[in-house]
């Protein structure tokens, strides 16, 4: 059993050491214990810091892509580097390397696929009152989106197995958290949570510059993430708030005429069809979301099978660069990831 430990990186010359001396190199019920850094266009010496703390793989890309991209990047490597289980962490240290045995148990034993940390939100005293409720409000969320009971939507500290790792596809620029929990629902991924610890703040977060830009970019993502997860229910509900609005006027139009003046209220009748004409587009926009969303699901269908193929052949990495640990560096051979697969 080989566990890959992979922390995306953006100009994280100055944190990364901490991280990389935290993490572990033998865990409970693993033969071999990697560790996987993706840089995403650094333009510090983040990668020559990854060589000199013995880093076993690099996944370099070229220009800096964004977090998911790079997370996606990570998963796929690890996939092709021979991986049974995938850890993700954070490069600024933030989540403490002790917990990965407990992080990664669930899926030891045959419990989960796909296993989230939970901080603890409420108890972090770096996270402003409109972060905590917008923690709890986008968890929830994403627990109806997705049919799981995830409290900590966002925690970035994750593990999963091969084949969730393999059925993982991840298409927004922003974050991963959110729309890899919710595919992991709609798809036969098992999911846990297990409570995990965080070390002090060492630097503020990159996302975004300040508590307001992470309420609007967060709610902005977890709102996309959900219509595009759940097309039909938002747009139908829309329509129907829509609906009812259009009722009010009408009703109004319809008890003037009845009582003779009929002729006054003429815009009342306009504001009606005006707001019905609405929602039967929004009505529309949900049946053409459902679609493509079955479309979308058969996509992830065949990128799943590609996948699968391409660990069936021993297709390198992309972007890959060994590490500075030598030999272990080296990438599978197609006989053993024949046996895998």
């Amino acid at each position: 059993m080989k566990l890959i430990i992979q922390i995306p990186c953006l100009d994280e010359e100055a944190t990364l050491p901490a991280a990389l001396d935290a993490l572990p190199r033998a865990v409970e019920g693993f033969d071999e214990v990697q560790w996987l850094v993706v840089d995403d266009g650094s333009t510090d010496r983040t990668v020559q810091v990854a060589r000199e703390h013995g880093v076993d793989h690099i996944v370099r890309l070229t220009t800096h892509r964004g977090l998911a991209a790079a997370f996606q990047a990570g998963l796929d490597a690890a996939l092709k580097l021979g991986a049974d289980v995938i850890v993700n962490t954070d490069a600024d240290n933030q989540y403490v390397a002790g917990d990965i045995p407990r992080l990664v148990r669930p899926i030891r034993e045959g419990r989960a696929d796909m296993v989230v940390g939970d901080r603890g939100i409420d108890a972090l005293e770096r996270f402003t009152t409109a972060k905590k409720r917008l923690q709890r409000l986008g968890s929830w969320v994403v627990r109806h989106a997705s049919d799981t009971h995830v409290p900590d939507a966002t925690s970035g500290f994750r593990a999963y197995n091969r084949e969730a790792a393999i059925q993982m596809a991840v298409v927004s620029q922003y974050t991963y958290t959110v729309e890899t929990l919710i595919q992991a629902g709609r798809l036969l991924v098992a999911t846990e949570h297990v409570p995990v610890h965080t070390n002090p703040e060492t630097r503020p977060s990159r996302l975004f510059p300040s508590s307001w830009a992470y309420v609007r970019r967060n709610a902005l993502a977890i709102a996309r993430v959900y219509a595009h997860y759940r097309p039909l229910r938002v747009f139908m509900t829309l329509a129907l708030i829509l609906f009812l609005a259009a009722l009010v006027p009408w009703v109004r139009f319809a008890v003037a005429y009845l009582g003779g003046d009929g002729r006054g209220h003429v815009q009342s009748l306009i504001l009606g069809a005006v707001l019905f004409n609405a929602a039967v587009v929004l009505a529309a926009l949900g049946i053409l979301g459902e679609l493509l969303f079955a479309q979308r699901i058969m996509a992830q269908r065949i990128l799943e099978r590609v996948r699968r193929i391409e660990l069936r052949l021993g297709v390198e990495p992309s972007h890959y660069e060994p590490g500075g640990a030598g030999d272990a560096a080296a990438a599978p051979t197609d006989d053993r990831e024949a046996v895998r697969t």
